[in-house]
């Protein structure tokens, strides 16, 4: 049993740890291309802090997705649930459903956020419209991430068998 929630753990790991390097890798490209910009238009600020904080949102659901994950392990209640490995491993997979979502579309959330900054630079009025607007469509794909991973915590795993 303790086998199983080992698993389960990794699976924790790699949702946080996947979905919050996409985060980061996001954040420095938007970053890097609204310091470009402020450097001669400082009045864009907050529109660029936005696209610069879109690519954060990933690494959020990572961690909510864990947090849901350690709350329906009883990680938060004193006594851990030990499921068993094959139940560790659905959790597993779940993880990296997660974590590879918030990834991926954390990188180009960023790439799409850098363009808007850019594009926002010489069309202010295009920001929302445009910069935002496509940013979200691929933050569209770290929901699709989460939920796929909340899904799969809820009915892949048994929770009645642990139960008593």
């Amino acid at each position: 049993m303790e086998l199983g929630l080992a698993i389960a753990f990794i699976g924790v790991a790699i949702s946080v740890f996947l979905a919050g390097t996409g985060s980061s890798i996001g954040i420095g490209a938007a970053g890097r291309a609204a310091a470009g910009v402020l450097t001669e238009k400082p009045e864009r600020y907050v529109t660029n802090l936005i696209l610069v904080a879109l690519p954060s949102t990933q690494g959020i659901y990572g961690l909510v997705g864990a947090f849901f994950i350690m709350f329906n392990l009883g990680a938060f209640a004193g006594e851990m649930v030990m499921i068993s490995w094959y139940d560790g491993i659905i959790i597993l997979a779940a993880g990296v459903a997660m974590g590879f979502s918030g990834l991926f579309s954390g990188i180009h959330q960023g790439r799409v956020c850098a363009a808007g900054i850019q594009m926002a630079a010489k069309r202010p009025e295009m920001s929302i419209k445009a910069g935002v607007m496509y940013a979200v469509m691929v933050e569209l794909y770290a929901l699709f991430g989460l939920v796929i991973q909340i899904v799969m915590v809820l009915k892949g795993v048994n929770w009645a068998a642990y139960t008593g």
